[in-house]
């Protein structure tokens, strides 16, 4: 969430840039300033009390010692009062501090001042494009056709067992999955980072500590007698290691990438974009989690778009990236860049991976910070993107590489999957 420090240096500026992201933050914003200035006030009435409970201490052990008995007894007196009064300020400071922290809760991030304007997705900047367009011929299949034609994912026995939205991968296709799977992470291990094979389920804090929690409580399955939910991204389970940590800025950049199933209700999509695997509830991605000292985290944030580029392209995929506009980006984010890969059949763009920066957003949410040469504590910024999400990578590599012969697997797949081809 953001910091108060932000907020009282220039409301105004927080103001006008939340507006980027088609969020009025005027009344949010000023009435965190006026409670701030009460809690101010509040406390510098406490710590007032407690120097004058400090004085009197010495002093009542002044007076017993001159055998002022009476007057120690007073000035006992005068402590309970202090005391109690300490208590009411201390009541009425937790009040103000989580009044202020539930309505934080609902501020979404200020964007980076690269954020472009605009209210949706076809607002969104094209900012590279690469890759080789698939020739195809006219009757190309789209890939839940080709799935079905070699036997290799089963939608209907998916919803036969669970309900739509939950493939089931079959003999080339499962294989697949397993060796885009250990590609991912293969490549993301060359890249140093470090391998974390996460929880699938997470509590309350870890949803909140990222900002899954509250902003998209009606897309996370809820397991409600344990309280538990399943993630819908590593990013969670991964960024929240770092949860209530001080990390040593030696430590620092902590680069972490994980495999994980994810989860997600996908309430309210409907129409041509849900066909095959374009928007499933359960699918397979492999995250890249990395947390960094202020001054380098947008250096890691191209350093991320590198990696993802890299991917796609080894892929053989055609693709482009996007800068999202405000009004796209998401509640946490300060700037995401959306990777997306052409599907040949569908002759369409299908997103495949978002690269964030969330600055110190979720990080404070977290108390994730380091420890600088000031000997003081900072807070860190945390990073992550998709590296990759599979279904639409797996959609796009059926339809692109359908041949008369069968299906042909990118060269950097082979030695994963064992084949060369599915026929």
């Amino acid at each position: 969430m953001l910091t108060l420090q932000l907020i009282n240096k220039e409301p105004e500026d927080v103001i006008r840039r939340l507006a980027v992201k088609q969020f009025d933050g005027r009344e949010p914003i000023m009435k965190v300033v006026e409670l701030d200035k009460q809690r101010r006030e509040a406390q510098k009435q406490r710590d007032d009390n407690a120097a004058q409970l400090n004085k009197m201490a010495a002093q009542i052990g002044a007076l017993m010692k001159q055998g002022k008995k009476e007057e120690a007894q007073a000035a006992k007196q005068q402590v309970g009062t202090l005391k109690a009064a300490n208590k009411e300020i201390d009541d009425r400071l937790t009040g103000i501090e989580e009044e202020i922290r539930q309505i934080l809760l609902s501020v979404p991030n200020v964007p980076y001042k690269g954020v472009p304007e605009g209210k949706s997705s076809a607002d969104n900047v094209v900012e590279k494009t690469g890759g080789k367009m698939p020739d195809l011929p006219a009757d190309a299949l789209p890939h839940w056709e080709l799935a079905k034609k070699y036997d290799i994912i089963d939608f209907d026995l998916g919803v036969k067992i669970t309900g739509a939205g939950f493939p089931v991968y079959k003999g080339k296709g499962a294989r697949l999955q397993r060796a885009l799977i250990q590609f991912f992470l293969d490549e993301a291990n060359k890249d140093g980072y470090l391998e974390i094979e996460p929880p699938l389920v997470v509590n309350q804090d870890s949803g909140l500590g990222t900002g899954q929690l509250p902003d998209k409580e009606g897309q996370m399955y809820h397991c409600e007698v344990d309280d538990f939910y399943l993630i819908p991204t590593a990013e969670v389970p991964v960024t929240n290691i770092y949860r209530d940590v001080i990390i040593p800025q030696e430590e620092l950049p902590k680069k972490n990438c994980a495999y994980s199933a994810c989860f997600r209700r996908e309430a309210g999509s409907y129409g041509k974009d849900v066909r095959g695997l374009n928007r499933l509830h359960q699918f397979d991605k492999v995250e890249l989690v990395r947390i960094e000292k202020p001054e380098n985290s947008y250096a890691a944030l191209e350093e991320m778009k590198a990696h993802v580029q890299g991917l796609c392209e080894k892929l053989e995929l055609p693709w482009h990236i996007l800068r999202l506009c405000g009004g796209d980006t998401s509640f946490t984010s300060a700037i995401t860049f959306d990777f997306e890969v052409w599907s040949g059949a569908q002759k369409r763009w299908l997103e495949v991976s978002s690269v964030s920066n969330f600055e110190t957003y979720q990080a404070n949410r977290l108390k994730c910070r380091y420890r600088g040469d000031d000997k003081k504590t900072h807070l860190c910024h945390t990073l992550n993107g998709s590296a990759l999400a599979l279904p639409r990578i797996v959609a796009a590599l059926l339809e692109n590489n359908q041949t008369p012969e069968g299906i042909r697997i990118p060269e950097a797949l082979r030695k994963y999957t064992g084949f060369d081809i599915i026929d």
